[in-house]
């Protein structure tokens, strides 16, 4: 059974066929079901999504381990799937603590990975060593690596629904004396730059009645670096977050001018832990379900 059925129906837009009259628009009416993390159906699927979350550094976060480590807390966190229970997932969203979790080779990567892409910010880098650092993992200043991914056809309007359950998922968890309280949250996402160039091109009119190929950028959010995050309600997480950084991947290959593809890129952001229901209010208000 779905732990949570029938929130908000969303309508997409159809793929039509290049002949078909661009002013013809076409719907399809999609219901999302939300689930606890399953473990016997999900492993894959998470880790295809952790993949894409981390791009050419996913070689170094140790999957399988993660993706086990997601499915060991079913209570905390959420899928979201079109066909039944049974079937893969479109979108996760949970929270692991870091520092209970702190000899699991998963975080541990993370973990080093985090400091290491935060030392070319001298004051992000002090508080993540503090928290993160030998003496921080003893400590009991907790932090909660927000692990969230979704294909990329996902609206973001799901969003605020994740978040909201991953909070009152947290509060009962934290009623059940769980080791989920958190002084700080890691939200780790990806971005993409775009030259002046592609930028222009990008922000032209889309034909009507077309729906996002796999694999495009999202809609242009604001920027005035060229980087742009994948993940719309990132805009709204940045706004609360204590220090923002975007980065390169370390695995990367260089891109050939004029090469098929985007430049991309990794976000990390930090979080006070108190702010988790203001974050929520933020993206219902950002991002509000469609009428």
């Amino acid at each position: 059974m779905a732990k949570r059925k029938n929130q908000h129906p969303d309508n997409l837009d159809s793929d039509d066929d290049d002949d078909n009259d661009p002013s013809e628009r076409s719907l399809v009416n999609v219901d999302f079901d939300f689930f606890d993390p399953h473990p016997d159906v999900d492993y894959l699927a998470l880790k295809r999504l952790a993949t894409q979350l981390f791009q050419a550094d996913a070689e170094l976060f140790h999957l399988n381990d993660l993706a086990d480590l997601i499915l060991s807390q079913p209570l905390v966190g959420t899928t979201v799937k079109c066909d039944g229970r049974e079937s893969d997932p479109y979108a996760v969203l949970t929270v692991l603590n870091m520092h209970i979790h702190q000899n699991r080779p998963a975080i541990r990567a993370l973990t080093e990975y985090a400091l290491a892409k935060s030392s070319v910010d001298p004051a992000f880098h002090a508080i993540l060593q503090n928290l993160l650092g030998p003496a921080g993992l003893a400590s009991q200043n907790h932090v909660g690596l927000i692990f969230s991914e979704r294909l990329i056809n996902m609206p973001v309007q799901i969003a605020p629904h994740m978040y909201r359950m991953l909070a009152d998922e947290i509060q009962w968890a934290l009623d059940d004396n769980e080791p989920y309280r958190f002084t700080h949250l890691l939200f780790i996402s990806r971005t993409y730059h775009l030259s002046p160039e592609e930028e222009a091109e990008m922000a032209g009119p889309a034909p009507r009645g077309k729906r996002q190929k796999q694999g495009a950028a999202p809609p242009l959010q604001s920027s005035t670096s060229g980087t742009y995050p994948f993940h719309p309600e990132d805009d709204v997480v940045k706004t609360i977050a204590l220090h923002t950084l975007d980065y390169a991947f370390s695995k990367a290959q260089p891109r050939e001018e004029d090469a098929f593809g985007l430049d991309m890129g990794g976000r990390m952001m930090l979080v006070s832990a108190d702010r988790l229901r203001e974050l929520v209010n933020g993206l219902n208000q950002a991002y509000p379900p469609p009428s």
